[in-house]
């Protein structure tokens, strides 16, 4: 079967083991063959493993005879900002939210944008026959032909001027804001884009070491962040991830405010200002059952697409709305980027807080009223089994029937770690809890089950086709 290397938003795995330098070089070589441009933007986040990861993917594309421009430590978004800027494709050595040993390959199209499957397609049928060593690919470049890889340090700052811009001269005086950088790709740059626009900042997670990513810090443990905005008296709590592309928010009483409050705060505004297109916000399935009722008594109409921020967007270009994002917080403002930002979603919730001279625990007060939610994760399976388990789907099948209309279950494979996630709300006390656990445990059972049988039945096989090759054996 013919490995599938792309997930919901790039290539990941375990940095040396899974994503290797080989493998990483071999991507490079496919990307140069497949994306035709002269240069490539190459930035990572502050992960060990990103420069050699680095390296390996520069020598590939180079080896294609496409230059490289090494921009260093760099906010996924903002190579997404210097793709459209430079109007060429970019890549970002990244795995986002995951832990340290962990990394990945994130790649834009020139202009910004996320590829499209197709291309994913291309480059993946390319990668294969790199790696193929039956296969003849083209004949090596020599002399004038090999790429360059040159490096352009802080481009970072044309990034937070740019993001200062959007405020169009509004200021953040008076406000106290504690940023948790996630000691991520961030760190040089959050504390002071938020002073440059008057903000008294209490500044955290911005000492990356190579292995403290995402370690009890960022969107993925905000109780630190929690702990610095009541100890500082702060009004807003900021908490980026690793890449800085997704934000989550802490109010002033310490309280954490996800994606789907955000989202909802934000139509609300625009709607109110004139400035929601089609009055339509995008988000993923996973959005809460609370969010849609809440837009839905605003009289703002709700679209729903697949997991991933490049499927948001791809419904927002397609009809021309301007806002759209997940739960998880990844937000995109259509009119200022082309893909989410968590340093400009922070920036936008600011203003908000000093232009309406409103507490964010004000702003929420009845906005949105979440269901009930329960996700837990399948860790420790074969995730590839998942479509093939006729078990499962008859399961979820059957709880789904049993909640009707007071709620809902998403079951799906991730596509950035491996392993299953298990989503249930329903508005009865319980009953949400209750349904994952048992989701939970029958998954795991059953798909266990399914890799043993796999395992067997290829080793049935392999004894047959020895048998026949040599029935003395």
């Amino acid at each position: 079967m013919t490995r599938t290397w792309f997930g919901t938003d790039g290539v990941r795995g375990s940095a040396n083991t899974e994503l290797t330098p080989e493998l990483v070089l071999a991507l490079g070589r496919a990307v140069a063959r497949t994306i035709t441009a002269t240069a490539f933007l190459i930035g990572r986040d502050t992960r060990r493993s990103g420069p050699m990861l680095q390296s390996a993917l520069s020598a590939g594309l180079a080896s294609e005879g496409a230059d490289v421009v090494d921009v260093g430590i760099l906010p996924t978004p903002a190579l997404a900002w210097l793709s459209t800027k430079r109007d060429l494709p970019a890549v970002v050595i990244s795995a986002s939210h995951n832990p340290f040993q962990d990394n990945g390959i994130k790649l834009f199209g020139a202009g910004g944008t996320k590829l499209s499957p197709a291309v994913e397609l291309a480059i993946e049928e390319e990668l294969h026959r790199v790696l193929d060593p039956s296969l003849k690919g083209p004949r090596p470049l020599e002399g004038h032909g090999v790429g360059t890889v040159r490096s352009e340090p802080d481009l970072g700052d044309g990034y937070v001027e740019y993001l200062l811009g959007t405020l169009d001269g509004r200021r953040l005086d008076g406000l106290r804001i504690v940023v948790d950088s996630a000691n991520g790709s961030a760190s040089a740059l959050a504390a002071g884009l938020f002073e440059g626009a008057g903000a008294d900042v209490v500044a955290i997670g911005c000492d990356p070491d190579g292995t403290n990513i995402n370690a009890g810090c960022g969107s993925t443990a905000t109780e630190l962040l929690s702990s610095a905005v009541v100890e500082h008296g702060a009004q807003l709590g900021l908490a980026l991830d690793g890449d800085a592309d997704r934000l989550l928010a802490v109010d002033e009483t310490g309280s954490l405010v996800d994606g789907d409050a955000l989202l909802a705060l934000f139509a609300r505004d625009l709607a109110d200002r004139g400035q929601l297109a089609g009055n339509t916000v995008v988000v993923t399935v996973m959005t809460n059952l609370g969010f849609r009722r809440a837009m839905d008594g605003r009289g703002i109409h709700v679209k729903e697409t697949d997991v991933g921020d490049r499927h948001v967007l791809a419904a927002i270009d397609q009809e021309g709305f301007s806002l759209g994002g997940e739960q998880s917080g990844h937000i995109i403002f259509r009119r200022l980027a082309t893909t989410g930002d968590g340093l400009l979603t922070g920036l936008v919730l600011a203003d908000l807080l000093a232009r309406t001279g409103s507490s964010l625990v004000e702003l929420l007060e009845g906005l949105i009223q979440p269901v009930p939610q329960t996700l837990v994760n399948v860790k420790g399976v074969d995730t590839s089994l998942f479509a093939h388990v006729d078990a499962i789907g008859m399961a979820i099948g059957q709880e789904q029937a049993a909640m009707g209309d007071t709620g809902r279950v998403l079951v799906r494979p991730s596509g950035t770690e491996p392993v299953v996630r298990v989503m249930v709300e329903c508005t009865e006390p319980g009953v949400a809890e209750a349904t994952a656990a048992r989701l939970h445990a029958l998954i795991g059972h059953e798909l266990l089950v399914a890799a043993a049988t796999r395992e067997a039945e290829a080793l049935a096989a392999a004894d047959a086709l020895a048998l026949e090759l040599d029935p003395g054996v």
